[in-house]
């Protein structure tokens, strides 16, 4: 990536009477960012600031933007460089609308987005088209989803780190000699019945949490959606057993506009450069197809 291929702006805009900085990057020269309509947009959870971990979101937005597809990083209120109260991941529904239309603005050929998240950034882009549903959103890259509650950290306790244990012949020794693997045991027998108990009822429903929010953002959403899940990270397990547990959830992931990118060697912030590399090529992919799509029809 050159300076003849990239160019980078900050941009200040307004959501309900706070400033928040953003980064946009383009394609140059200029003109280039019109072609098709289609930009990405980072929905930063929290809290996070628009670089990201290891500057991840920066270069993932200047490699796309090499590639001819501009791309808006920002701080949401209460972050980074942005003013106003912090809010959690569940209330930036206004942040999230403000920094689209920023976009617009700036680069008035930009006609839809693409919002990309990680963690709790992701569900709060589902949680976003659930309570907006946003007609200038094309497309969803949902990395590693938060949907963490009692019962989903203990399911992936269960599985993914108990039953590892039971099957280690250091651990029933330890226990026989009356070692600390006997407070283990006592964990995971602990978790067990977390994991065996039920969601909140009918009451609490009514309410809607946040998970709920999510699956119904995904159930609306009609556009294509690529979700990735790194093999290495409790929060995706935490995501596989939800979907496991429950059949609208599974649906949802069958859908024909649904991709799915599995990393087995992946931690949660995708650290390892390889790694970080190569789900950056992937969105690059996953992004121009949906560009040549849209161009076509």
């Amino acid at each position: 990536m050159t300076a003849a291929t990239l160019r980078e702006e900050a941009i200040v805009f307004d959501c309900q009477g706070d400033r928040l900085l953003g980064i946009v990057s383009q394609p140059a020269p200029c003109g280039a960012d019109v072609a098709s309509g289609l930009a990405l947009v980072v929905v930063v959870g929290g809290p996070q600031v628009r670089t990201g971990s290891h500057r991840q979101f920066t270069q993932l937005c200047r490699f796309v933007a090499a590639a001819g597809i501009p791309a808006l990083r920002f701080d949401v209120r209460g972050m980074g460089d942005s003013s106003g109260a912090l809010r959690s991941f569940e209330h930036i529904d206004d942040d999230i609308a403000a920094a689209i239309g920023a976009l617009q603005a700036h680069a008035p050929g930009v006609k839809r987005v693409v919002l990309w998240g990680l963690c709790d950034g992701a569900s709060a882009a589902l949680m976003y088209q659930q309570a907006r549903a946003d007609a200038r959103v094309a497309g969803l890259v949902l990395l590693n989803p938060w949907v963490r509650s009692a019962q989903t950290l203990a399911r992936a306790h269960v599985k993914h780190y108990y039953w590892n244990r039971l099957r280690q012949r250091e651990f029933w020794r330890k226990l026989l000699a009356g070692g600390v693997a006997g407070k283990a045991l006592g964990d995971l027998l602990s978790n067990l019945k977390v994991a065996r108990s039920k969601a909140p009822g009918a009451a609490a429903e009514r309410a809607l949490s946040f998970q709920e929010r999510m699956l119904k953002g995904a159930e609306e959403f009609i556009g294509p959606t690529l979700w990735v899940l790194s093999g290495q990270d409790y929060t995706a397990k935490e995501f596989a057993e939800l979907v496991g547990q429950q059949p609208r959830w599974q649906a949802v992931l069958r859908r024909p506009q649904a991709g799915r990118l599995d990393m087995a060697e992946a931690d949660h912030t995708f650290s390892i450069r390889a790694h970080e590399d190569a789900l950056a090529t992937a969105t690059r992919h996953w992004l121009l197809g949906l560009r040549a799509t849209q161009v076509a029809t």
